[in-house]
């Protein structure tokens, strides 16, 4: 692995001399030359180093994030400049050539300062982009509003309000007090029911103790229901025995409890207002392979009338396509989670486009495929990458008609 690690950080510094030749012909400043280098330097050592001493056994996402950030904002920006030289260089050999057969002139054309600094300004954009994600973007969260339409909904429940979370990965922050005002922002949706539709957490159970505090302020008047997703069961993490690894889940459904959540394992709840019923089903994960496929929809909706109304509660949203929509259960609507739009793209009102999609067709907002609906939400918290860029965290409140 650190053979493979050295490696990658050859070619990447390789790249950094290509790269180096749009600074070369925007300035001839040799302190700023000089300078470029001693940074470059020195974020390659540090680079190296974290990668190196990185154990998958800390417990500490700092390591992680510190990483991905300095991937995202120090090297992947500069792959605009490679872009632009290349296409610049191409064109340059190509008239060198033509130019050598035709005359046997051998005069090879000066890069332009335009291109060189078209590469340079747009790498700058992209890296200030992922900075700002880091800063500000994780904690810019919205709220989405939809309205759905449920077959034989009761009269009882015609405007009922949901609020649904997703992906809260609470290890991968540190200041709890900083989500106060997304707590704020779900709690001023005035819920009559809160769902949140799985990954607490990123591995260990222990990373959303400093979270119950402030979770347990979240209000509903219906209560506050929970499902496990593909991070809950610590599968991704290191442990020091198989007993240690098998209290996880039940310490993390105790600290959740203590939050107000009560998780539903392959199982329902009903809400009833008036005599009138609304079912509310929860899946443990089910996710196309490698992700564990945990979930017992046949299990979940045991004993629930087929014509019922019933929503359905399950972290990834493949399950849908896969088993949900054609379930003898008939789910009306599905709630999802999962992708978090990949933290990273364009969510504007006419332009949706992540690279995300390229992996799951469904990935945001809602769906409707044979007569059922799946509300994917795009995930409160972050994972990997510490931050959001053009994919805001989202709080989702859905009205029921």
């Amino acid at each position: 692995m650190q053979k493979n690690i050295l490696i990658f950080t050859g070619i990447l510094f390789a790249l950094e001399f290509y790269v180096y030749q749009a600074l070369k012909t925007v300035t001839n400043n040799h302190w700023i030359r000089v300078g470029y280098w001693v940074v470059t330097i020195l974020v390659y050592l540090f680079f190296i180093y974290e990668v190196l001493n990185f154990k998958r056994t800390d417990r500490d996402h700092h390591r992680v994030q510190l990483v991905a950030s300095l991937f995202l904002i120090f090297f992947l920006p500069k792959l605009f400049i490679i872009f632009f030289l290349f296409l610049e260089d191409l064109g340059r050999w190509l008239i060198y050539f033509s130019q050598k057969f035709i005359s046997g002139d051998t005069y090879l054309a000066d890069r332009r300062t335009f291109i060189s600094l078209l590469g340079l300004g747009s790498a700058a954009v992209l890296a200030g982009l992922f900075l700002d994600g880091i800063i500000f973007g994780k904690y810019r969260h919205s709220v989405r509003k939809v309205k759905i339409k449920i077959p034989g909904l009761p009269n009882s429940f015609k405007g009922y309000r949901i609020v649904q979370i997703s992906d809260v990965h609470s290890g991968s922050f540190f200041h709890p007090d900083k989500l106060q005002n997304a707590i704020n922002l779900i709690n001023k949706q005035d819920p009559d029911l809160v769902l949140f539709t799985g990954d607490m957490i990123n591995n260990y159970a222990t990373e959303f103790e400093p979270f119950v505090q402030l979770f347990s302020t979240i209000k509903s008047s219906d209560g506050k229901f929970s499902i496990l997703g593909n991070h809950d069961y610590g599968d991704y993490g290191e442990w020091n025995s198989a007993q240690e690894k098998a209290q996880n889940i039940p310490s993390l459904i105790d600290l959740q409890k203590k939050a107000g959540f009560e998780m539903l394992r392959n199982e329902h709840r009903i809400i009833e207002k008036n005599s009138e019923k609304l079912y509310i089903l929860g899946v443990e994960n089910w996710g196309e392979k490698p992700f564990p496929q945990y979930g017992d929809l046949d299990k979940a909706s045991k004993d629930v009338p087929a014509d019922a109304p019933k929503i359905l509660m399950s972290h990834d949203p493949t399950h849908f396509d896969a088993v949900v929509k054609n379930h003898s259960s008939n789910v009306h609507l599905t709630l999802s989670g999962h992708t978090h739009g990949m933290q990273f793209g364009l969510d504007l009102k006419n332009v949706r486009w992540s690279p995300v999609q390229y992996r799951y067709k469904k990935w945001a907002d809602l769906y409707e495929s044979n007569g059922k609906s799946l509300y994917v939400n795009r995930g409160f918290g972050v994972i990997g990458y510490p931050g959001r860029v053009g994919i805001d965290p989202e709080i989702t409140l859905i009205e029921l008609s």
